[in-house]
Formats: C-alpha cells, sequence, structure tokens
C-alpha cells in the first residue's frame, strides 16, 4: 500500500512539477532570482517562504546562483540580493534595445529642455518598469532606480501607454489590476480612470498630479513601434510646484516632441491624431 503524503501546511507552490517544454529546476532558480530582485533584499527563510519552496532547496539554488555571480551574500546581514552578472544580463537588453538605446540622447536632451528629470519605462504587464532616467540638477528632484516598477494607472508613462492601447488590450491590462488609492488624487475607480485615459488619448500626453507620490507630478508620453503600437513612455517628473496646469502644456510639448522622435528613429510609427479618439 502506497504512503499518502502529509499535508505540507503551507498555500500550493508557485511552482509547478515539470511539464512537456519546461525544467522544473530551471523554472525554480529563475523564479528565486526573481524573487530576490523584487524583494532586493532578503533572508534564506523569508525567501523561501516567499516562494514556497523548502528552505534547503532554496539555499542550494542560491549558491549555484552565486556561483555563476547572479546573486550575492551579505555575511554582516545574512541576507541575499542581486549579483553583478545579473546586471551584466538585464544591459544586454539595454543595449540591444533600440528603443532603451536611442532614447538615452533624447531623455539627457529633454532633461535639458524641460529643466526636468527625464524618465524612460517599458511595460510589464500591468506595470511599467523603468529602464532609463537622466536627473535635473535642480535639488528639489524626482528619482526613480534603474529596474523600479510601478502600476501603470498611477504613473505618467504608464497612463501614457494605456491610453494609447487598443480597447482590447487597455481591458486585458485593467482586468489584473487592483486599482490602489495611493494618494486621494489616484484614479482609483475604472470610471475616473477612463475619464482620465480618454482626456489622455485625446491630448496626446499624459498628466499625473500627485497620483503615486504626493507632492510629485509626472507628464508623459507613449512611444510606438512599426505596428502602431505603444512599446514604452517617456516622461518629465518632479516636485508639483513646477507642475502646475499653465506650465503643463510646455512641459507635454516636450515629451511629445521626444516621444516622436524615438518611435521616428527606432523605426516605429506615430498613429494619426484622429485616431485617438477611436481608442
Amino acid at each position: 500500500m502506497s504512503a499518502q503524503k502529509r499535508p505540507r501546511g503551507r498555500p500550493k507552490s508557485l511552482f509547478k512539477e515539470s511539464s512537456a517544454g519546461t525544467m522544473q529546476a530551471l523554472d525554480r532558480a529563475l523564479g528565486v532570482l526573481t524573487t530576490v530582485a523584487r524583494l532586493e533584499r532578503t533572508a534564506l527563510s523569508d525567501l523561501a517562504r516567499e516562494i514556497d519552496v523548502p528552505t534547503a532547496t532554496t539555499h542550494r539554488i542560491l549558491t549555484t546562483l552565486q556561483k555563476h555571480g547572479f546573486v550575492s551574500f551579505s555575511e554582516e546581514r545574512q541576507e541575499w540580493m542581486i549579483g553583478v552578472e545579473a546586471y551584466r544580463t538585464g544591459a544586454s537588453f539595454l543595449r540591444h534595445n533600440s528603443v532603451v538605446e536611442i532614447g538615452r540622447s533624447v531623455l539627457r536632451r529633454l532633461m535639458q529642455d524641460s529643466g526636468e528629470t527625464a524618465n524612460l519605462a517599458v511595460p510589464d504587464g500591468s506595470e511599467v518598469v523603468f529602464v532609463g532616467q537622466v536627473e535635473t540638477s535642480n535639488p528639489i528632484r524626482a528619482f526613480f532606480p534603474p529596474g523600479a516598477r510601478t502600476p501603470m494607472y498611477a504613473s505618467g508613462t504608464g497612463k501614457a501607454i494605456l491610453a494609447a492601447m487598443t480597447e482590447a488590450s487597455r481591458a486585458k491590462v485593467l482586468a489584473d489590476t487592483q486599482l490602489v488609492p495611493y494618494t486621494p488624487n489616484t484614479c482609483a475607480t475604472l470610471d475616473t480612470l477612463r475619464a482620465d485615459l480618454t482626456e489622455t488619448r485625446l491630448r496626446g500626453w499624459s498628466y499625473d498630479r500627485e497620483e503615486r507620490h504626493s507632492g510629485m507630478s509626472c507628464i508623459g508620453a507613449a512611444i510606438f513601434n512599426d505596428k502602431q503600437e505603444p512599446c514604452a513612455g517617456i516622461s518629465v517628473s518632479g516636485p508639483t510646484a513646477r507642475f502646475n496646469p499653465d506650465r503643463a502644456p510646455e512641459l507635454a510639448a516636450h515629451v511629445v516632441q521626444a516621444a516622436q522622435e524615438i518611435t521616428r528613429l527606432s523605426g516605429g510609427q506615430t498613429p494619426d491624431q484622429s485616431d485617438r479618439s477611436e481608442g
């Protein structure tokens, strides 16, 4: 008679048994790596609990990743973190993604023209990931570390991308999004978000006034690929005092021009203005 498995008393693991076309060991290793990146610093026991993998197995995966430089271990803090090889791998994406590569010089010029911090982000599911930034020299300024994520609906670049999507694509993203009110100004209901996205689509740029962080504002525009689909977003961000409604159109003109330049130089195509009313 076969022995019954003893219940583990934990939620079902996000790692499933290997199936056709997948390798469970690799699935687990990549899951560990992405979780360490998301947590930034983590103790072994906390990481094992987060991914629902036994501590001994998690440690073997970490030591293997450490051997290849993808994670590192702080003896002083007894914590694991991302290693230099993971940075090199990510940097390869940045080098070969034409939007990111082309965007570097455009970001710098946008910062100089606007006097504000310029940002470049790409969509990933219902979030945007910041992949480039040029900071202004102003002592009070916005800062997003490379790889930082934020929900699309609470971001200048994210709202610009959402507004430029087809109705079907936008509905798919929003179906997987929980609208959290980060500040009193966040578009935390579908009705307010849809109204904001309609306005964004019609004028061609987004306006985030303290929707993610109190005291900080952002103006963004979408970058398009060769199929006229939004593939990235560019923005300027800074203290709300410098982003008042009177100055917003001036800043927006710089942002839209930068988005159009990156779209053109990367082989993309900006949709006709008339198409924006159909989204």
